[in-house]
């Protein structure tokens, strides 16, 4: 017997709203009504309010009294917050792996580079984008420092439901394989310096998909 218990109503209710908002089933802007999910997991209110609550404190859910919940919009301004404070924890984190990770642990990430290889050949966005948060943060998690990587998954969770936009350009998929490689490359000559920089580029480029589709969004809205 492995131990492990199994999720309660309020975890499985959370994990399957933050894979609908990464994925975009959840669009931004998108009302979130507690009896209509309630209704399709088949669970009551309860574990939906408090997952709700959960996703409003961790920034993918806005609360507006007399309306109810909503899947966040961020603006332009909000992203750039976002990223920049990604820069400065996902570089401290990675000056860390350098230092620490072990060789099992580069072998074991590269098993899933070639995972996130494999999704970008299906061109499904949904195991595209598990199977690269699934990469990035076994590599951040090398750091040592779990507040740390949860800190950074925060930020992450924040702009999921935008990033995906990202994986829809055969040419962006091409990209990011090729960015992975070379962090890998970076890793396992323990150099520091490059893989800081060579994520910078991978960031930069995930920032520079994400404004577009928000300021889309945006020139879509009404008024």
């Amino acid at each position: 017997m492995s131990g492990v218990k199994p999720p309660t109503a309020q975890e499985a209710v959370l994990a399957t709203l933050r894979s609908e908002i990464a994925s975009g089933d959840l669009a931004p802007g998108e009302q979130v009504v507690q009896d209509d999910l309630a209704r399709r997991y088949g669970v009551s209110r309860v574990p939906i309010r408090e997952a709700l609550r959960i996703l409003e404190a961790e920034g993918l859910l806005e609360y507006h009294a007399h309306r109810g919940y909503f899947v966040a919009v961020l603006s332009v301004e909000d992203l750039a917050e976002v990223y920049r404070i990604r820069e400065l924890l996902e570089a401290e984190a990675l000056a860390l792996v350098v230092d620490q990770i072990e060789d099992d642990d580069i072998a074991d990430l590269d098993g899933l580079m070639r995972e996130v290889e494999r999704a970008t050949q299906t061109q499904d966005v949904s195991a595209i984008s598990a199977a690269n948060r699934a990469f990035h943060f076994a590599m951040l998690q090398a750091c040592g420092m779990p507040r740390l990587v949860r800190m950074i998954r925060l930020l992450w969770d924040a702009t999921d439901a935008y990033r995906s936009v990202y994986f829809l350009e055969p040419s962006s998929l091409e990209r990011v394989n090729d960015e992975h490689r070379q962090m890998m490359a970076a890793l396992r000559d323990r150099d520091a310096e490059r893989l800081i920089a060579v994520q910078a580029e991978h960031r930069h480029r995930s920032v520079v998909a994400v404004t577009g589709r928000i300021r889309a969004m945006h020139a879509s809205s009404p008024g």
